[in-house]
């Protein structure tokens, strides 16, 4: 690639330059030489580390990559979504849907100058609270399989701000946001979103056509019955039937079955009963697939999943949703500062 010194390596580069159009010239050299020192940096990723992992520490002014963050005209949304096409012409075949894995994750920062800090809920905080302060980050990655490995691969493409007291203070709003975006970046593809109980709320009666929405069932969920046929009297439709039992007594009367399933590396027969019903507060009218998985309860039900996507199966449902386990591992190595920026990249 021009004027990179040293001189990436045309497997990467080649990568690289998809991303060339959404920078200017000197910018996109900068990301060039940042990227580089991302993957071969195998220490914590700050801007320093990414410096000295490209070998260009001694070579370029520090504040050429410090500035870049702040100050360089480019927009982490278009660098988001570029990532996800090339990620999904590259590792998903012609055709198929689109898995979307969301969860939020913190990263502790402290101090006057880390703008949208503040008290959040972490769950790997010590106490009874499980809160820490920082920055709290909504995050979209595409889940995709790999050949030589039996578990699905999360691959962060968007992620987005928890900021208090605005419109972004609302994780499953930024979720939501983030979702059209994707679906809006690969038209003629399904997007399958999955998530857990946090994103599940009023604001996903706005999800296109398109999209799914896949989550974990909270167990005071109002579920009602489809809305009963007109029977040709004046006056408004019904838009929902009749409210439905606890899921405690859904399941007591529910026909399981057994369906197999591979789920966290591992090919399992649970059983499993599926009832369609509206959750009329958080998808409106939209119709959903509730499953209730039995694995070790001998009555009741251990997880109750709630989908849009009525066409899929019992096992498509709760494999899918095992797949966001991958997102999670993703933060793991976060946290342990093996991938993903840290120190100054995370402060900015």
């Amino acid at each position: 690639m021009p004027g990179m010194t040293p001189p990436l390596p045309a497997s990467l580069a080649g990568l690289l330059a998809v991303f060339g159009p959404l920078f200017t010239a000197p910018s996109f050299r900068t990301f060039c030489g940042m990227a580089c020192g991302f993957l071969a940096q195998t220490r914590k990723r700050a801007v320093c580390g990414m410096l000295t992992g490209a070998g260009l520490s001694t070579l370029w002014p520090h504040d050429r990559a410090h500035s870049f963050f702040p100050r360089a005209r480019w927009n982490p949304d278009d660098l988001g979504l570029t990532a996800a096409k090339l990620v999904v012409s590259l590792l998903v075949p012609d055709g198929e849907p689109v898995t979307v894995a969301i969860d939020d994750t913190l990263f502790r920062r402290r101090g006057k100058k880390v703008w949208a800090a503040g008290w959040f809920h972490d769950g790997s905080a010590a106490g009874p609270a499980q809160t820490a302060y920082g920055n709290n980050w909504v995050i979209a990655a595409i889940v995709v399989r790999l050949p030589f490995l039996n578990r699905p691969v999360a691959v962060p493409a968007l992620a987005k701000l928890v900021i208090k007291d605005t419109a972004s203070a609302s994780r499953l709003w930024l979720a939501r946001r983030m979702a059209q975006m994707i679906a809006q970046a690969l038209p003629g593809r399904k997007i399958h979103v999955t998530g857990d109980a946090a994103y599940a709320g009023g604001e996903l009666k706005k999800l296109p056509p398109g999209v799914t929405w896949t989550t974990r069932l909270r167990k005071d969920a109002a579920l009602y019955g489809l809305p009963p046929a007109r029977t040709g009297r004046r006056g408004r439709p019904r838009v929902k039937g009749d409210k439905l039992p606890a899921l405690g007594k859904l399941a007591a009367t529910a026909a399981f079955a057994p369906v197999t399933v591979t789920r966290y590396d591992k090919t399992v027969t649970a059983q499993a009963a599926v009832i369609t019903c509206l959750w009329h507060s958080v998808f409106g009218s939209r119709r959903v697939q509730v499953v209730l998985i039995r694995d070790t309860s001998a009555s009741g039900y251990d997880l109750a999943l709630v989908t849009t996507d009525t066409a899929a199966s019992a096992a498509q449902v709760i494999q899918r949703y095992a797949s966001r386990w991958s997102i999670e591992m993703v933060f793991t190595q976060l946290a342990k500062g093996r991938c993903g920026p840290s120190g100054e990249v995370g402060s900015t």
